[in-house]
């Protein structure tokens, strides 16, 4: 019996319920969905019904309203923005309105499967509708809603169907075997299929964001004492715990999903998609973290490229630069061709018993983090903004996050209220 060769892909497991015909309804499919299941659904189609006509009207009298007098409509520092941003809410509200008739129909008539690919849609329109209520609201009870939806559509999209349940735990076993019989072929972690290079896991992923934080600050720090304030330390953490800086985690999962399949392609087109990306993440970022919070991290405003001005800062308003876009580039380069393949041996190291529980329990933490992070941001913008804060979740971050630690945490960064982006939901002023 030859063996494999390590790009040879697995051979076919022969596991109980694979000559399944997907498209024939299974017991448990046919079985009826549970009682408050059902009144969910009426929840959901009531709250279609009602909510869109309303919705689509507003949008109606707003469009009329700006056509006919713009300047009464108009708010203090970018109205232009806040509309844009307003706009992009009332068509992702809408669009959520009309999925959640659809979802309650389905649920209400028994479809399963077609009920739980509904809620995925769902579930990115709620995420959309709980980053531009957080750009013009800040974080506070408006995301209370959203937030209770977008947990129930989680739990009902993993459960609704148990055909796909099933699928799930032979996937799971299937991934053991294949994972089992890629580590003796030294091939574990790696894209068995041979159209990448990684598998694209949220288990590689998130150990992609973890290190990649890490050594992103790293070398930011070290960048910043040598380059940009040569001898001076200045805190570039990202986060409210731990050594990390999010961006160049979250940057090096996008390169690492669009470069997977390019690793083996012309150095110039690897270099250029990474700068790309990694220029546009960058700007897109600093946007969002102004708009929501009026927190400045970085600003490129002014840089010179052989004596005139940079025309990507100029573009982007200070948000990226050219050089900045090039060293995305290199990193892109760098990260494909070098680190990744020793990143890869080193995640695999996690013992195999513990390796998925492990990792679970490091993205709660990882997303606890993240959640504090968003919400020290908000209290803190509110302090800067001259408003007490009240309730019990202000005065624990007033408590324990005040101004002077959050000035000492994050360094790079300073709040500027009057330059965000919220709208006061009584008055419709900034």
């Amino acid at each position: 019996m030859t063996e494999p060769t390590p790009d040879a892909p697995l051979p076919d497991y022969d596991l109980p319920g694979n000559d399944l015909d997907p498209g024939t309804p299974t017991p448990e499919q046919t079985r009826k969905l549970s009682l408050a299941t059902r009144i969910y659904g009426v929840l959901c189609l009531v709250d279609g019904i009602v909510t869109a006509p309303v919705l689509v009207l507003f949008m109606v009298l707003w469009g009329w309203a700006l056509i006919t007098d713009p300047a009464g409509l108009s708010i203090n520092l970018d109205p232009t923005l806040t509309i844009i941003i307003f706009t992009i809410g009332i068509v992702i509200a809408v669009a959520n309105a009309i999925a959640l008739v659809v979802f309650g129909i389905t649920l209400l008539r028994n479809h399963r499967r077609r009920a739980a690919l509904v809620s995925h849609v769902l579930i990115a329109t709620t995420i959309v509708e709980i980053l531009v209520l957080m750009m013009l609201q800040g974080i506070g009870a408006e995301l209370i809603r959203p937030g209770v939806q977008l947990i129930i559509l989680i739990a009902l999209s993993v459960t609704v169907d148990p055909s796909l349940h099933e699928e799930r735990k032979l996937q799971r076993h299937l991934r053991d075997l294949e994972d089992r019989e890629a580590a003796a072929r030294g091939m574990l972690g790696r894209d068995l299929e041979g159209t990448g290079y990684i598998e694209l896991n949220f288990f590689n992923l998130f150990w992609v964001f973890v290190v990649c934080s890490i050594l992103g600050l790293i070398i930011e720090v070290i960048f910043h004492m040598v380059w940009v304030d040569p001898g001076v330390y200045q805190d570039r953490a990202g986060l409210l715990f731990g050594p990390f800086s999010p961006i160049y985690g979250v940057g090096a999962c996008l390169m690492t999903i669009a470069l997977n399949r390019f690793y083996k392609s012309n150095p110039v087109i690897i270099f250029v998609v990474s700068a790309i990306i990694g220029g546009v993440f960058e700007a897109f970022v600093s946007w969002f973290m102004q708009t929501a919070f009026g927190a400045v991290a970085w600003d490129y405003t002014g840089t010179m490229i052989f004596g005139i001005a940079d025309p990507v800062a100029t573009i982007f308003q200070g948000r990226t630069s050219t050089p900045f876009m090039l060293m995305w580039g290199g990193l892109g380069f760098v990260w494909i061709k070098l680190c990744l393949p020793r990143l890869l041996k080193l995640i695999n190291l996690i013992p195999w018993k513990i390796r998925y529980s492990f990792t679970a329990l490091c993205a709660a933490l990882m997303l606890i983090n993240a959640i504090m992070t968003l919400q020290a941001l908000d209290c803190w913008f509110e302090r800067l903004s001259g408003t007490a804060g009240t309730t019990p979740v202000e005065e624990f971050y007033a408590r324990n996050f005040d101004n002077e630690y959050m000035e000492n945490r994050f360094q790079s960064m300073t709040i500027t209220p009057e330059s965000s982006n919220r709208v006061e939901p009584d008055t419709g002023t900034q």
